[in-house]
């Protein structure tokens, strides 16, 4: 081989040049590479079968994601059923009427998930739609039952301000005399409705409130004498007649167990010391005795007048 010269700027002459041929090869490796990756860059770009390998790849990776997404699909069908069931549950404890499948479903489409294999663009579009569709069925059952439990929340609140105003304790710790209903008058000789109830009770008995409320009158009544009326919402209304004294005033707001008079022998038709008590519904008289609970004796608590339940 012939030897080879380059002229050197710092001898200033030309110089032979040695072990060209290790600086020849690695020349000629780096440029073959470079030629072979760019020979393959254009083959991956331009061959079709290597862009249905990646697409094949891509395929089955999303398989499996939309295997996983309707498995999770069921889970949560499953579990919003169960919501469901158990919001009807709860319409009951709060005495609201259970909502049927057919009621809940009005509206809403069944479940159409259905898993395929979509083997081109089309089929793609359609499997998509019916995921879109599912999602939006599912949103829209999820909406209603958020609805339904703010319903029963409300029911609930409404329940809890009726329970406590509900007269359903007995006003005064005493007998019972007279009943509700048809009767001989005690006076009058003749058959009368009596719209309450009679407690036989000595002068001076605490009489309390039965349920919370509002006192709408505390004065005379003809036939009642000293008469303390109580709206208790919700349509209800207590009457308590021929007291003694009031420790209630009008407007005033009680809670049940309030000590709100005595019991006496006020008016021109009592025949002795007793309580004459009324409970009534949208103006029409119920059987007092209906709403008590004699099996309950509030009047053990010697705290009541203090914390009126």
């Amino acid at each position: 081989m012939k030897s080879l010269y380059y002229f050197s700027p710092t001898k200033l002459k030309f110089v032979e040049a040695k072990n060209i041929l290790p600086i020849v090869i690695s020349l000629f490796i780096i440029f073959t590479l470079i030629f072979s990756g760019t020979l393959f860059g254009i083959y991956y770009v331009f061959n079709p079968e290597s862009q249905v390998y990646i697409l094949k790849s891509r395929n089955n990776t999303l398989k499996k994601e939309l295997i996983l997404l309707r498995e999770r699909y069921t889970e949560f069908s499953n579990e919003l059923k169960k919501l469901a069931d158990k919001n009807n549950e709860l319409r009951l404890a709060v005495n609201l009427e259970p909502i049927t499948l057919e009621d809940r479903n009005i509206g809403i489409g069944g479940s159409i998930f259905e898993f395929m294999q979509p083997s081109n663009a089309n089929e793609f579009s359609v499997f998509v739609s019916m995921i879109k569709e599912d999602v939006e069925n599912i949103t829209t059952k999820l909406n209603f039952e958020q609805e339904n439990y703010a319903v029963i929340k409300r029911k609930l609140e409404q329940n809890q301000k009726l329970f406590d105003a509900l007269p359903a304790i007995k006003p005064i710790e005493a007998a019972y005399s007279d009943d509700f209903g048809m009767r001989i008058h005690p006076i009058l000789k003749i058959p009368k409705m009596h719209y309450g109830l009679d407690f036989v009770a000595n002068i001076g008995t605490p009489v309390y409130a039965p349920g919370g409320g509002k006192v709408i009158f505390a004065g005379s009544k003809p036939g009642l004498g000293r008469t303390v009326e109580i709206d208790h919402g919700f349509g209800y209304k207590t009457v308590f007649g021929h007291l003694s004294e009031f420790n209630v005033t009008t407007e005033q707001n009680i809670k049940r167990g309030y000590l709100i008079a005595k019991s006496g022998n006020s008016g021109g038709y009592s025949t002795g010391p007793h309580l004459h008590y009324e409970v009534r519904h949208n103006g029409i008289a119920l059987n007092p005795q209906n709403f008590i609970f004699d099996d309950i004796n509030i009047f053990k608590n010697s705290e009541l007048q203090k914390n009126p339940i």
